[in-house]
């Protein structure tokens, strides 16, 4: 994919939940706990000003040294999750990959400094095959998969989103796949109901800052927040945020605003929107 590849409508970026493991596709207990948020990610194509040419998927399952991209022309499944029903491992997403788009991705990032890495053979992690198979079940949009870097620093992940804002101009959907929350110790505990909703809050007004304020508000997270940073997200395992850090980056100006909130196992799970 080129400059030469371009559309008048400048897409949004998008932080979403991802749920718990393959939530979506099997029974729960409460059975509902995760339909809204099901609801509300079947809702993005009809959300977006066109059609997408291609999906960036960053996602919270795949650490490298380096942003790395799958190249497959058609990834195969990564089942990375473990104890779900058996019927969870035979799911598919048969969307085709994006190579071409790949270079063009490595391209960006090489001018910001970074060394993009390329891998073949990695498939499609439950991070992107869980919200792509309810968000767009036709599978007919090419999926990059893009990783987050291993070093976790934060100001890095919005330094990399700001070297793909220009796909946005190029009918590119830049999507962030984690989760607003996740101390895998709280979930279920009524205890981590108004430490998450803090937290929560907390990037509500964050996302809708100017970009300066919050980029810089990001950044310093962990401290920026208050102590429900660290008890949202405890230390090295903030993966599930740093997608938000990205989309936030490859934001630009455009300021952001919480779309999507549900309180699931007694904490706040949100999805942020970029225009």
């Amino acid at each position: 994919m080129t400059n030469a590849h371009t559309t008048t409508a400048r897409m949004p970026t998008l932080f979403i939940p991802h749920g718990a493991g393959p939530c979506f596709f099997m029974d729960w207990n409460p059975p509902d706990a995760w339909d809204k948020t099901a609801a509300w990610l079947r809702s993005i194509p009809a959300s977006l000003p066109a059609r997408s040419k291609a999906i960036v998927l960053v996602t919270a399952h795949w650490l490298a040294p380096q942003p790395s991209m799958s190249t497959a022309e058609q990834p195969g499944m990564l089942f990375d999750y473990y104890g779900f029903p058996a019927h969870t491992y035979e799911l598919t997403y048969p969307a085709p990959g994006a190579p071409a788009l790949a270079e063009r991705v490595g391209s960006l990032l090489a001018g910001a400094g970074f060394a993009p890495g390329y891998d073949g053979e990695r498939g499609y992690d439950h991070g992107t095959f869980i919200p792509l198979k309810v968000a767009f079940p036709d599978a007919d949009v090419p999926v990059l998969q893009l990783s987050l870097l291993q070093s976790l620093d934060a100001a890095d992940h919005i330094r990399l989103g700001q070297a793909l804002e220009p796909l946005r101009g190029e009918g590119v959907l830049i999507i962030g796949s984690g989760m607003s929350y996740h101390n895998m110790r709280g979930y279920g505990d009524p205890r981590s109901t108004a430490i998450g909703e803090a937290f929560d809050r907390w990037l509500g007004e964050t996302v809708a800052l100017p970009a300066p304020e919050r980029n810089a508000r990001l950044a310093a997270w962990d401290t920026a927040a208050g102590p429900s940073a660290r008890q949202s997200h405890p230390p090295r395992a903030e993966e599930h945020l740093l997608p938000l850090h990205v989309v936030a980056g490859a934001a630009g100006d455009s300021r952001g605003a919480k779309v999507f909130t549900d309180r699931v196992m007694a904490v706040d799970i949100s999805a942020f929107r970029f225009e």
